[in-house]
């Protein structure tokens, strides 16, 4: 695979959302036109994940407009999927009616993606832990189901060169397919990147991203109650790379994905630093709490990346970007969009309501109601590539830190390194084990094999 068969179509990408918001717009007029898995208008809904953001994102595909049902759901655990099931019920509120899931349509184990994928749904959620996605999503494509998953798309690159192939088929047989890269479907972030297209700060020279926090969950799990170290891992999902790739693909990826999409590329090179200097305790398994990674674009341009998991520190999640004409920010807080030092200063606005308007203010809902109306009336929608490409330039990033080298994109995209455990059971073991006192490998800098 070479860099130019890698090469993003964000422009297109960007029109593609364009065209999603503007059939949401169009309201109802179209709902009744399409005929679904029932022979009907009702779009079924299969989730496979049902933790916290799996829940989240299924209420919000269960709130959009139309004919709307959640029929089957899977997980690895009992349990998770009848916490979900109950949060589920209780957000929708008035609409609960669409959760209609039967004892027979709940399935469990590492198979039950595949179960309910085969159930007779419409439109799939991928919420699990990130590494499974893309043998989900490639299974869910051969089935030609919608499909709807949540970032990163994978945590190495043999994942990502799976997402896309398959959505190469996806894109042949006009699957929509959503990414919960949200900031695409924020109002502030697309009247931003319209300026900047426009010409707003002349050409960009440098860019600064931000996911500075002070962390996650902490481990759900001890080791003393977990029945194996594949549930102790999963369970724990968040510090184990190949279920998360490390917070800088988990979390960061929506920072790194903003760079790209100003740039309309992705990065052909990167070189950082990174370590574990404050999460230290071995039940933090196996990823950094620091990344710092330089990446350089084709044009010579760099992104300057942050992303920390420290309490007490300094936070952040933001992206700046530095141009020949002026400055832009883009941030979680005010107006969220400014541009300073051009011609024209400019921050964004809310715009006034017109009569019979929604308020389209919550982009993760945002989201799921142009994926929707995609769906409902035939609109082109493929955020599949530009997730595999955001998703990459993370795992560039670390293979930057934990190898301490510079990386190129060729060499990081055509790595062979799999995370993946062989054998998906829960006797079986993940590639990554603790020694005898529970505590796993670290990465290190200069002696860690990357490519």
């Amino acid at each position: 695979m070479t860099d130019h068969d890698t090469g993003s179509s964000r422009r297109d990408f960007i029109k593609t959302t364009t065209l999603a918001m503007g059939a949401t717009a169009l309201g109802s007029s179209y709902l009744n036109s399409a005929i679904f898995a029932g022979g009907d208008d009702v779009i079924r809904v299969g989730l496979v994940g049902s933790g916290g953001r799996g829940s989240g994102a299924a209420v919000q595909a269960l709130s959009t407009i139309g004919n709307i049902r959640l029929t089957a759901v899977g997980d690895a655990f009992a349990d998770n999927a009848d916490k979900g099931l109950r949060s589920i019920t209780s957000a929708l509120k008035e609409k609960a009616d669409r959760v209609q899931v039967v004892p027979e349509k709940i399935f469990i184990g590492f198979d039950a993606y595949q179960k309910v994928i085969d159930s007779g749904i419409d439109l799939v959620i991928l919420t699990t832990p990130p590494g499974f996605r893309p043998m989900q999503f490639e299974y869910a494509v051969n089935a030609g189901k919608h499909i709807f998953m949540e970032k990163p798309v994978a945590v190495d690159a043999p994942g990502v060169r799976q997402i896309l192939a398959a959505n190469k088929i996806a894109k042949k047989n006009k699957l929509k397919i959503g990414v919960g890269l949200q900031r695409h479907h924020q109002a502030p972030y697309l009247a931003a990147l319209s300026r900047i297209k426009e010409g707003a700060i002349g050409d960009i020279v440098s860019m600064r991203v931000n996911w500075n926090s002070g962390g996650v969950f902490e481990p759900r799990l001890s080791r003393s109650n977990s029945k194996s170290e594949m549930e102790y891992q999963l369970r724990n999902w968040y510090y184990y790379n190949w279920l998360s790739g490390d917070h800088i693909c988990e979390q960061h990826i929506h920072n790194l994905d903003v760079g790209n999409w100003l740039k309309g590329d992705h990065p052909i090179k990167a070189n950082g630093m990174g370590g574990r200097q404050v999460r230290v305790d071995k039940k933090y398994g196996e990823i950094f709490d620091h990344h710092y990674v330089e990446y350089e674009y084709r044009d010579g341009s760099f992104m300057h990346s942050q992303c920390r998991h420290q309490p007490g520190c300094w936070n952040s999640v933001s992206e700046f970007a530095q141009g020949t004409l002026g400055r832009l920010a883009l941030m979680n807080q005010g107006s969220g969009a400014e541009i300073s030092g051009s011609k024209v200063n400019w921050s964004f606005e809310k715009p006034r309501l017109l009569p019979n308007q929604v308020e389209r203010d919550d982009p993760y809902q945002v989201e799921h109601d142009d994926l929707m109306a995609a769906i409902r009336n035939g609109l082109d929608f493929n955020e599949a590539d530009n997730g595999a490409y955001s998703t990459m330039t993370a795992i560039l990033g670390r293979m930057a830190t934990y190898g301490g080298q510079e990386v190129s994109w060729d060499a990081a995209i055509n790595s062979n390194i799999s995370l993946m455990p062989k054998v998906f059971s829960f006797d079986a073991d993940p590639q990554v084990m603790p020694n005898a006192d529970g505590a796993y490998p670290i990465a290190v800098p200069g002696l860690t094999k990357v490519i």
